[in-house]
This record gives structure tokens, sequence and C-alpha cells, in this order.
């Protein structure tokens, strides 16, 4: 469990954008992750993800973690954004667009668009 804790502070660390999701961007294995990637994606810049999936580990300590019981999960420089939902509303309000790039401006090549758990 600690090594799981270790990896996923790791993850957040390595990742200024990064969605904890099920699947992968292309291929999304859930509704709630597929939009949720949908958002990022039209927001314009990289981020990185973690498919959960792959990852049952992460599956089961993220949310204890975290305290958010469910997937997907954007975090932003370390810090816990939301869920689908949440993505979705502040995309329409604008405040996520503004969020990403700002974030993204702070880390120009750090931020890949892969998958950081490999």
């Amino acid at each position: 469990m600690m090594e799981t804790l270790e990896r996923i502070k790791k993850q957040l660390s390595d990742n200024p954008i990064l969605l904890y999701m099920k699947g992968s961007p292309k291929l999304p294995s859930c509704g709630f992750s597929s939009q949720a990637s949908q958002v990022l994606m039209q927001c314009g810049e990289r981020f990185a993800y973690v498919d959960i999936l792959q990852n049952p580990d992460i599956r089961a300590e993220l949310p204890k973690f975290a305290n958010w019981p469910t997937f997907p999960q954007l975090w932003i420089e370390g810090e816990l954004v939301g869920g689908c939902d949440i993505l979705i509303e502040m995309f329409q309000q604008g405040e996520l667009q503004t969020l990403i790039s700002e974030a993204a401006a702070r880390h120009p090549v750090e931020t890949e668009n892969n998958d950081p758990a490999e």
C-alpha cells in the first residue's frame, strides 16, 4: 500500500495535468471518463492520464488518498479538481480552460500525453 501511495504522489508531482480514468482518452472504458477526457482535449493542452483499469492498486488506493470515491479524477498541480460533473460545469463556465492553460504555461515541457503508470 505504501508503495502505491508513493507512486500516486510521484505521478501527481511529475504531471501537472493528470486525469485518472477508466481506459485512455482515445479508448475510454466508461461514459464519465469519455466525457472528462473530451472536455480536457477541448481545452487544447496536453495532459497525462492513468488508466486505473490497468492499475488496480491505484484504483483501490486513490479514492482514500483523495477522499473522493469515484473516477475519473482530474488533478492539476497536485490538487484534486474533481470528477466528470465538476469538470463539465467548470468547462461550461470557462473556468476549466483558464485553470488548464495557466497550469500548462507554468509547466511548458513537462506535461506529456502518456500513461505515467508504465
